[in-house]
């Protein structure tokens, strides 16, 4: 009967051991970036692109988790799991507290297993999970729009750096709770031994940015010390650029084997009806006005970031055609393409630096003569023989004949016997 209806193919372990996923994704809340999409896109249809992106994830298996994070101007905050002791919104103008001065202890995340969250009134037409997620998400964003003063709106850096090590950090705090638990390693016992076979991992975490400024060259250190974190820890690093190209995401794209790509929205027109009086006849006419639309965004989302690093492995991947591999000098945090490096730190700069010496680690560096004028030889002139001699170049003979050309050698030419 099992041959007949192909019963014997289905093993059901490979469906009971099913290895969870964490997306965390990295929303750029820069005001200023937003103000310049406005007119294409704003944030309110980029949020709720992301929400349909982030229930399909989640409902691509009853495993998966989520964490959402805002980089803000001169701040990260958590959208999603939200700190119990938040002080940020009301509570923190109410008490005088800033918002970044937090405790140096862990702080426990409420919203992932419902423990000290706010009950949330769902319909029965969504999935509770989704409700919660989503109410969570616009409240935490409403209060940090509202916190925002006008010396973050003057700000036009966003702080990726900190929002990407809050990611790492907590991939790793939640990555211990898949971890089996730990047994004393005995050679001896067999059943306690260490394996020699590389074990599965207990989880899959990547991150997603989704970008709307341009990167930062005074954040080029911090950032690059992530992405090697990241790289190290083997979590991919993906990138939706909406606006422009962020020269140090691209890199970190490349350097953790995540998935670049530009989706910049497009204004499409809008028909608008006018009407004109004509011989008292009404005529209507349509003008065509921009309006902010949001064409292949959530088409990138559900396509090209949606799967996870090992499902990408059956599948094809979005390329980048070309990385911007160009870095931040130390000196004046500038873009440089052409620097000086120093043979010890590895630290990147825009000249030499005064006196020879690294300013990051103060090593006397050995210059040779860089930097030397270059010694200049006098041209050696060319001997001129006498006129009208019979060893002249274009002289005359005795006889009148022309004289023989110079051969350079002592030695006459040998005649015949």
């Amino acid at each position: 009967m099992n041959r007949i209806d192909a019963s014997e193919h289905y093993d059901e372990s490979s469906f009971a051991g099913q290895t969870p996923s964490l997306l965390t994704v990295i929303v750029d809340t820069n005001p200023r970036a937003w103000a310049a999409l406005s007119h294409i896109l704003t944030l309110p249809q980029a949020i709720s692109n992301i929400l349909v992106f982030i229930n399909a994830h989640l409902a691509y298996g009853n495993e998966n988790q989520v964490a959402v994070l805002a980089a803000h101007t001169q701040r990260a905050v958590w959208l999603y799991p939200t700190p119990a002791n938040n002080t940020t919104g009301h509570h923190a103008r109410r008490n005088n507290h800033h918002p970044r001065r937090s405790s140096a202890r862990d702080v426990a995340m409420t919203g992932v297993d419902g423990f000290g969250s706010k009950p949330v009134v769902t319909s029965a037409n969504k999935y509770p999970q989704f409700a919660k997620i989503e109410s969570s998400i616009l409240a935490s964003l409403r209060s940090l729009i509202d916190d925002t003063t006008d010396s973050q709106l003057d700000d036009p850096n966003t702080l990726l750096s900190g929002a990407v090590s809050m990611a790492l950090s907590y991939i790793h705090k939640t990555s211990l709770a898949f971890e089996p638990p730990k047994t004393s390693q005995d050679a001896a016992d067999p059943k306690t031994a260490p394996s020699t076979t590389p074990s599965q991992p207990n989880m899959h975490a990547r991150i997603l940015v989704l970008s709307v400024s341009p990167s930062s060259p005074s954040q080029y250190i911090t950032t690059m010390n992530a992405v090697f974190a990241a790289s190290h820890a083997r979590i991919p690093i993906d990138t939706l650029a909406l606006y422009s190209a962020p020269t140090f995401l691209q890199q970190a794209a490349f350097i953790t084997g995540g998935t670049f790509l530009s989706a910049t929205p497009t204004p499409t027109p809008t028909p608008t009806t006018t009407s004109t009086s004509n011989n008292n006849n009404n005529n209507s006419s349509i003008s065509a006005s921009p309006r902010g639309s949001t064409p292949g965004l959530l088409t990138h989302l559900l396509f090209g970031l949606l799967a996870d690093a090992s499902a990408r492995a059956a599948l094809v991947a979005p390329s980048m055609d070309s990385v911007d591999f160009r870095a931040a000098c130390f000196c004046h945090r500038n873009v440089v393409d052409t620097g000086f490096v120093c043979s010890i730190c590895l630290s990147i700069f825009c000249h030499v630096p005064q006196d020879g010496v690294c300013a990051t680690c103060e090593t006397k560096l050995a210059l040779g003569n860089y930097g030397a004028r270059p010694a200049v030889v006098a041209r050696r002139r060319k001997k001129k023989g006498k006129k009208g001699g019979r060893d002249s170049v274009g002289g005359v003979g005795v006889n009148g004949n022309g004289a023989r050309e110079e051969t350079g050698s002592a030695a006459g030419t040998p005649g015949p016997g």
